[in-house]
């Protein structure tokens, strides 16, 4: 019992650390390398495996208290080698030598994941027989830790957790029988906790907007707030200057502003309402209030509060305003609500848009969106995007009343293709609603930096068109699109030397959409809920193109998915050696035996190795998609590994006391369930979004959890089919455990790079299907395998 006692602390350490690091991740690099945390953790599994294939010595039960205490150790001290580590992703594109440093981040941060696999694989190579219970107590622990993580980073923060879970690892360190050593680092981590000393904070990167703020004179951090998911701070800088598209006309100062930075990027600010907010009239994100008097206005992601002061200013009768971050309203709402002036004291709600929307019936005459920043930033390709998407804009355009304005306002980050892409998938939704005469439904203006497009939700009146004209040429902005807009009128006070936004906009407004996209350099194609990758604009096609001009620079490859195959690349190149090295050290009876038992070796390896991918394969969507109805990708990481994991373990415990668990037709069940479950699961999500997120969190479980169980069954049934006599041989295929753990943790390293890539390319429901295919491709595998042992 104390044997599965300890498990449980330690996968539960395991996997909040595991969690922990895409937090840490999110802020020190950013959101989207966080996917690296799940390969980073299956290549220390994996490696274990390795190691204990070419030194079976160490397989001995005894030596489980000191695989703990290193466990114990080795996550805070990973965690401080790490964050000293130069590695940026922005260096990529000028610095070779800052490839080595993914190698290196690889290498460090797997250790603890290590000697966790060292635990499990000592295990189940000494206890086969119980794999079952040694799963179920790994996979339980994991899935409590998983949820845990969120609630304790959220009181302790990200730097701190770490010490909290490297405790919790030293009390199953106490359990197994090391007594002193786990009283000895429950207050050695307990110390760390109470000193706190600088070096453990997260290092973040020098290219992050927040640091670049603070450089210019006078800059000075002010406070920094904590959630599960997001770290915000509030500064001051020069950089906060936050304006965008001013008009050159306005040549007055800006009120006061303090600035606000989420994970250190996506700055924005604060701006204090005064004597001097007459620079909102020069905004081009105005002239949707000026088309719209008395206005019902939906302000979505306001973050520091711009586009709600200007609703304001325009005397809009109800202001609603939703945003996906929760720690950003009350933050301002508690510390900066008199500089702000209550902005979120009332009418406010926290979530997607898009939740908010199905739950409500109200309709509105401006939805105003903003995509912008204070400082104007690239997005990477990896980032899925839910508020950008078809069936997202559908959303938006049933809640415009019949002369509704949907309004949205981005930066000019040449050259063009988020504001085309956007018109793209507008469009599509408009038709979708059933709407032919689109081209009399858009209008587009432009400053020196930044667009406002306006959608409309019934044909623009001429004299609206005349407000629009009118509005533009008083604060020298120039017209891209509206009704029977002619090339002249446009590109006049900031002049394009070929009008490409009017051109542009002009053809895929009208006939020659088809061709335009299929022609375009980037791919502006519309984006759905099934590939969200919003910010994705690669061809192939077209990359020696791309690449010159963008400068001939390789930055831009690197942020739009490239970082991916670098990294598969280098994981492939890992998980090569971890493989080969057991097969080169085979010499009988000190390690593997030479020809590694036939047939069955080879066989059993793929079984381990399509397990890895299919589990993978189900997971790693299931989590991408869960970030639209739980409207967080910590929340979605944290629910998904919870359910899955618990579920799991469920699946493995209950299979060691039911003989039918044991079928191998398990498998096909289990691939049927997949199949099924990528076929439902966006109806499911679009129908429960609207919920509040308690109860999504129940019926997004109840969703999983029979998929779940079945997915904890097939690798306890592998490894006591290995374990098991055969008539080849009474001792069975034990000695192959730790090769097929290490298998099974190299494929559970690439899979997540690999669903990724498929993902983005194909779209989530894709992945699963090939996930399914893989369990039941290992259901064919095992068949075979058990037909040879037994004939």
């Amino acid at each position: 019992m104390r044997l599965f006692i300890g498990i449980f602390l330690c996968s539960f350490s395991a996997i909040s650390y595991e969690i922990t690091l895409t937090r840490i991740f999110s802020i020190s690099l950013s959101y989207h390398f966080a996917f690296m945390v799940v390969s980073i953790a299956m290549l220390g599994i994996a490696l274990s495996g390795t190691i204990l294939s070419i030194y079976p010595r160490l397989k001995d039960l005894s030596r489980l208290g000191l695989y703990s205490i290193l466990l114990s150790v080795s996550i805070p001290l990973s965690y401080l080698l790490s964050n000293q580590l130069p590695f940026d992703p922005v260096r990529l594109s000028w610095e070779k030598v800052a490839f080595l440093y993914i190698l290196a981040y690889y290498a460090v941060l797997s250790i603890p994941f290590f000697f966790f696999g060292m635990i499990m694989s000592t295990a189940f190579s000494l206890k086969s027989k119980e794999s079952g219970l040694i799963y179920g107590s790994d996979l339980l622990g994991a899935g409590l830790g998983s949820i845990s993580a969120i609630l304790i980073m959220a009181w302790a923060g990200p730097a701190m957790s770490v010490f909290f879970f490297s405790a919790i690892s030293a009390s199953g360190v106490f359990v197994i029988g090391r007594k002193k050593a786990g009283i000895v680092l429950v207050a050695l981590n307990a110390l760390f906790i109470i000193l706190s000393p600088s070096f453990m904070q997260i290092r973040m990167s020098p290219y992050k907007g927040l640091q670049l703020a603070l450089q210019y004179p006078d800059g000075m951090h002010m406070k920094t707030y904590n959630s599960g998911f997001s770290q915000v701070d509030t500064f001051r800088s020069p950089a906060v200057r936050f304006a965008p598209g001013l008009s050159l006309k306005y040549l007055d100062s800006l009120p006061e502003q303090i600035g606000l930075s989420i994970d250190g990027g996506d700055i924005t600010a604060i701006t204090r309402p005064d004597s001097k907010a007459g620079f909102l009239n020069f905004l081009p994100s105005s002239l949707p209030y000026e088309l719209r008097e008395n206005a019902d206005v939906l302000i979505v992601e306001p973050k520091g509060g711009l586009h709600v002061i200007l609703s304001r200013h325009y005397s809009s009768k109800n202001i609603y305003k939703v945003d996906s971050n929760p720690l950003v309203i009350d933050v301002i709402r508690k510390d900066l609500g008199e500089f702000s002036e209550g902005i979120y004291d009332e009418n406010t709600y926290k979530g997607l848009a898009r939740s908010y929307l199905r739950a409500s019936e109200k309709t509105f005459d401006i939805i105003d969106i903003s995509l912008m920043s204070s400082m104007p930033s690239g997005v990477f390709g990896i980032a899925e995007d839910y508020r950008f998407t078809v069936e997202a804009f559908r959303e938006y355009l049933s809640h415009l009343k019949p002369k509704g304005i949907l309004s949205l306002s981005l930066f000019i980050i040449p050259p063009p293709r988020t504001e085309l892409r956007l018109l793209n998938t507008a469009i599509r939704a408009i038709e979708d609603e059933g709407i032919r005469d689109v081209e009399n439904r858009i209008a587009c203006i432009r400053s020196w930096g930044s667009i406002c497009m306006l959608i409309n939700r019934s044909p623009f009146s001429p004299s609206e068109i005349n407000v629009i004209k009118d509005f533009s040429k008083a604060r020298n902005f120039d017209l891209i699109y509206y009704p029977g807009i002619k090339e002249e009128e446009s590109n006049v006070y900031v002049k394009m030397p070929s009008n490409e936004y009017y051109k542009a906009f002009k053809r895929l407004i009208h006939e020659d959409r088809e061709s335009f996209r299929r022609d375009y350099i980037f791919d502006i194609s519309e984006v759905y809920d099934d590939n969200p990758f919003f910010n994705y604009y690669l061809k192939a096609k077209n990359l020696i193109e791309i690449y010159k001009v963008m400068g001939r620079k390789w930055q831009y490859f690197i942020d739009e998915g490239g970082i991916l195959l670098v990294i598969f690349i280098q994981v492939v190149f890992i998980s090569i050696i971890v493989i080969s090295l057991p097969l080169l050290f085979s010499k009988g009876s000190h390690g593997l035996p030479r020809n590694l038992g036939g047939t069955i070796a080879p066989a059993s390896l793929s079984y381990f190795a399509l397990l890895g991918i299919g589990f993978m394969f189900v997971e790693v969507p299931l989590i991408q998609k869960m970030i639209l109805p739980l409207e967080q990708p910590s929340y979605a990481v944290a629910i998904v590994l919870c359910s899955v994991l618990i579920g799991s373990g469920a699946g493995s415990l209950l299979s060691v006391r039911y003989k039918s668990l044991r079928s191998t037709y398990v498998l096909i069940g289990l691939s049927a369930v997949i199949a099924l479950l990528s076929l439902l699961l966006p109806y499911y999500v679009l129908a429960i979004s609207a919920y509040s997120l308690p109860l999504k969190v129940l019926l997004l479980f109840l969703l999983i959890m029979p998929l779940s169980f079945l997915m904890g069954i097939p690798f306890p049934l592998g490894i006591t089919t290995l374990g098991s006599p055969s008539e080849k041989s009474s001792e069975g295929h034990s000695f192959l455990i730790p090769f097929a753990w290490a298998v099974n943790g190299c494929f559970s390293v690439l899979s997540p790079i690999l669903s990724q890539m498929t993902a983005m390319t194909f779209g989530f429901r894709w992945v699963m299907w090939l996930g399914a295919g893989a369990y039941a491709m290992a259901f064919i595998v095992l068949r075979f395998i058990r037909n040879q042992m037994h004939p």
